[in-house]
């Protein structure tokens, strides 16, 4: 494993990293094996922004007596409410939850405090205009965090939170679907053999500008979504026309300014040791220019099971209902997917359409004509 450093954080963390939100809602000991994976290769960086209590536990009993060797990445505004995740800037909320955190985690300190899920210009001033950002201020003197991180999925809004000069490791999600120029700017040019060769990637100008400040400000970044939910992985999917491995989108994200870790999802200790490849891979392997030849889309509207959508009023885990409507239009209503759809607690029927879930999710999903379209293939 190799290790590059956070920034100007004097933290070095490890190239791949991990990110837990997959291995929530499976037994503790899928959660010990896949963690301990990770350790055991040299992973040395993990991000929790999932505010369940039992994955909290389970993570923190597995991590065990190894504190000292994971640099946590924990998430401020991440809280439980009414058994689902949901984000909050209410200090007492917050603060409720930092203190499980390090509970749960047998811990007196979190190395990076994250302002979490900042996109939209509500959400900045919700979180720098407001006592919020006061708590967050009061957590680092003392020292209950190390270190000021802020997550957002836009950069335009990323940009104006390093502005601030408070944020000091930026989480952002970074591939090379979601770095490309818009899909109505004309690229055709830096697609042919020639141009590319030169410009390596067509890259929005927002986006590069952010990695650029990031640089020059010595903000590190941690990365999220480089697989884009599993949809860059496979043909049918891509918006390349190309399916691509996590070794290449690994590389395409190391390979922007900036960039610390990226921060791998695993379900089992086989996916983690897929990701792990990378350390070892060719050259070859990490080569991802083979989306110079495929097509261009975009990746907005698009679901990433991130679930950032959340709360529901009506308890739907949206990004299960979702992964469960999508898995039926690729192969049919088999009886597995109808029994795990089924299993769910709540199901596409009983959305009430208050369109809350579109304006939180990120990524523009029409979730509601999604929950309109399961209720017509499941039945409910």
């Amino acid at each position: 494993m190799k290790y590059r450093k956070l920034g100007n954080t004097g933290l070095s963390v490890s190239e791949v990293g991990f990110g837990g939100e997959h291995i929530d809602n499976t037994p503790y000991e899928n959660v010990a094996k896949v963690m301990l994976t990770a350790l055991d290769q040299g992973v040395n960086i993990m991000d929790v922004f999932m505010s369940g209590p039992q994955i909290r536990s389970d993570m923190g009993k597995a991590i065990g007596d190894r504190r000292a060797d994971v640099i946590l990445q924990g998430h401020i505004g991440a809280v439980w409410q009414n058994g689902q995740y949901a984000r909050s800037r209410n200090v007492s909320e917050c603060d409720l939850f930092i203190k499980d955190f390090l509970k749960r985690f047998h811990t007196d300190y979190i190395d990076l405090g994250m302002i979490h899920f900042v996109d939209s210009e509500e959400d900045y001033r919700d979180a720098f205009e407001s006592e919020y950002i006061d708590y967050v201020q009061k957590l680092k003197r003392d020292g209950v965090i190390r270190y000021v991180g802020a997550s957002s999925h836009n950069a335009e809004t990323a940009i104006r939170m390093i502005s601030t000069g408070l944020v000091e490791v930026l989480m952002f999600s970074i591939n090379p679907a979601f770095d490309m120029l818009p899909a109505d700017t004309v690229i055709d040019d830096l697609f042919n053999d020639n141009t590319y060769r030169e410009n390596r990637f067509a890259i929005d100008p927002k986006r590069a500008e952010l990695y650029r400040l990031c640089e020059e400000k010595g903000i590190g970044i941690t990365v999220m979504k480089a697989l884009g939910a599993g949809r860059l992985l496979q043909e049918a999917t891509s918006p390349f026309g190309v399916g691509l491995t996590p070794t290449q989108l690994i590389h395409y994200a190391l390979e922007r300014p900036a960039v610390a870790s990226v921060l791998m999802g695993a379900k089992t200790p086989e996916q983690m040791l897929e990701s792990l490849h990378y350390v070892e891979a060719t050259l070859e392997e990490r080569d991802y220019t083979v989306i110079a030849s495929g097509k261009q889309s975009a990746m907005q509207g698009k679901c990433m099971y991130c679930n950032h959508c959340l709360p529901c009023p009506a308890n739907i885990d949206i990004a299960s209902v979702t992964k469960y409507l999508d898995m039926a239009k690729e192969s049919g209503v088999t009886g597995t997917i109808r029994a795990h759809y089924e299993a769910l607690s709540a199901h596409a029927g009983d959305c009430i359409e208050c369109g809350s879930c579109e304006s939180n999710c990120p990524f523009h999903v029409k979730i509601i004509e999604n929950m309109r379209e399961t209720v017509r293939i499941f039945g409910i």
